[in-house]
């Protein structure tokens, strides 16, 4: 069997099935790059200090830099016997350049590597999700833009409840969007942080230089306790809990398209390119790309779950529990992405039939409130109006017709403060203009709405293009 890098005081080589038990190689060899980047910072900071050689470090940056093209190539080899992705790296460093290799963990233990690779991981990964939910809201953005004009019935409870415009709709999706990115940047605070130094838990005697590395490394800053740093974990859990919350969102954006792609509603209809079929219905349409989004969002919750009970029980610093981070933080990264990118052209190809929306809008007595406003504008206490137009819906059902179908002598009948303005109020596209303006006369709350998401996706944008400029990778 291997000899272990770390085998100096064992007397046994480790049992095959231990190997295979303890092994975290088959999932954390996706942090290779991340591990290089880390370890090409940490031996240009040895060199700095003077803890190895100029020369030496030369030889341990071509080593490192020629094992991450061969890793990008698909060409680097992976062994369960060097149990993890750093071991598996000093090998191949080892057999490269010989015993130079060997000073690259001084004043490093696996604690602290591990933990930066991880930190390396999570905000880079926190970017490419701000990126992904960036373009989504801009997707958003311009299908509000082109239906600032249609009208819809707004709900709850599922009942028609007010008129609406269909902007309103999507411009709700990217105020909560906006809300996932505002809580993934703080998420980027802390990820942000650099645990490299801390060694296995109470740093090194050795003349290191925590803050150059961290600088070399675009960090904000170190870990001032040692302890925490190679035991926190915070930031995955914020990682995770901000993906659930994002996949909650989405998964209720996949209900309400769900619903409204179906022959009841036919609001909308997916393209063809985004729906499958049925093996034995030939008329069927179904859309599995939301099914599927809302079906994966108890994944995700699953994994934040996973991990908070693991770290639970933890005494500090680090403990080998903590191997059991990476597979849910990986699985949630690639369900989250994935849908979060299928998102933007389900949506860019969507049909918005206005024809069916504005028929459910004239059906439901969507201009009931606006009736009661009428008679409080006449004076009648509210509670009185409410009463009032109860009582005349409840007419209108049974004679099956609409409010503004009455004449204005049967209106009448319910209370003498209405009078023939009313049928202007009851008008839909009216009531909804109103709404549109609220307190104000003159400026539109959903011009303003969109002018406001859009300053927002720009300036995340920027936000996103001067935080790439940190997490450039190092000489490769």
């Amino acid at each position: 069997m291997t000899k272990k890098l770390w085998s100096g005081r064992f007397n046994k080589a480790t049992a095959s099935e231990v190997d295979a038990f303890n092994a975290s190689i088959t999932f954390d060899q996706q942090l290779a790059l991340d591990d290089i980047q880390g370890s090409l910072a940490h031996a240009q900071m040895l060199a700095h200090c003077n803890i190895i050689s100029q020369k030496e470090f030369d030889k341990i940056k071509a080593g490192l830099l020629e094992i991450a093209q061969d890793y990008t190539d698909g060409k680097l080899d992976f062994a369960i016997s060097d149990e993890d992705i750093h071991m598996n790296i000093e090998r191949h460093l080892t057999d490269k350049i010989g015993d130079a290799a060997k000073k690259l963990h001084t004043a490093r233990s696996r604690n602290d590597q591990v933990a930066l690779d991880v930190h390396l991981y999570v905000r880079r990964q926190i970017l490419a999700t701000l990126d992904l939910i960036t373009q989504l809201q801009a997707t958003l953005l311009d299908l509000a833009q082109a239906h600032t004009t249609t009208i819809l019935p707004g709900y709850t409870h599922l009942q028609r409840a007010q008129p609406i415009y269909l902007a309103q709709q999507f411009l709700a999706y990217i105020a909560m969007l906006e809300r996932d990115s505002q809580r993934l940047q703080n998420n980027w605070q802390h990820a942000n942080q650099s645990p490299l130094g801390a060694c296995a838990l109470a740093g090194t005697s050795l003349p290191t230089d925590r803050h150059y590395v961290a600088a070399l490394l675009g960090f904000d800053g170190i870990y001032h306790n040692t302890l925490d740093a190679v035991s926190d974990r915070d930031f995955v859990l914020e990682f995770l809990s901000n993906a659930s919350l994002i996949m909650m969102h989405l998964s209720r954006f996949s209900e309400e398209l769900i619903l409204w792609s179906s022959q009841e509603f036919n609001f909308i209809t997916f393209d063809d390119a985004y729906c499958t079929g049925s093996s034995i219905m030939p008329q069927k349409k179904n859309p599995d790309v939301a099914e599927l989004a809302r079906g994966k969002t108890g994944r995700v919750y699953g994994a934040l779950f996973s991990l908070l009970t693991t770290l639970k029980g933890l005494p500090l610093a680090y403990n080998k529990d903590m191997q059991e981070d990476k597979e849910p933080l990986f699985d949630t990264v690639k369900t989250l992405q994935t849908t979060l990118s299928i998102y933007k052209p389900l949506l860019a190809t969507l049909k918005v039939n206005k024809e069916n929306m504005r028929k459910a809008v004239d059906l439901g007595h969507l201009n009931a409130t606006a009736l009661a406003e009428y008679l409080v504008k006449a004076g009648i206490p509210f509670r009185n109006a409410h009463e009032i137009v109860g009582k005349l819906v409840a007419h209108c059902l049974n004679k099956s017709c609409r409010l503004d179908d009455l004449s204005l002598e049967e209106l009448k009948q319910f209370s003498p403060e209405i009078h023939d303005d009313v049928f202007a109020a009851l008008n839909i596209e009216i009531i909804v203009k109103a709404h549109d303006l609220g307190n104000s006369k003159h400026e539109s709350a959903l011009v303003q709405e969109l002018q406001i998401a859009q300053d927002k996706i720009g300036a995340r944008q920027a936000w996103l293009q001067e935080k790439l400029t940190v997490i450039q990778p190092l000489g490769f």
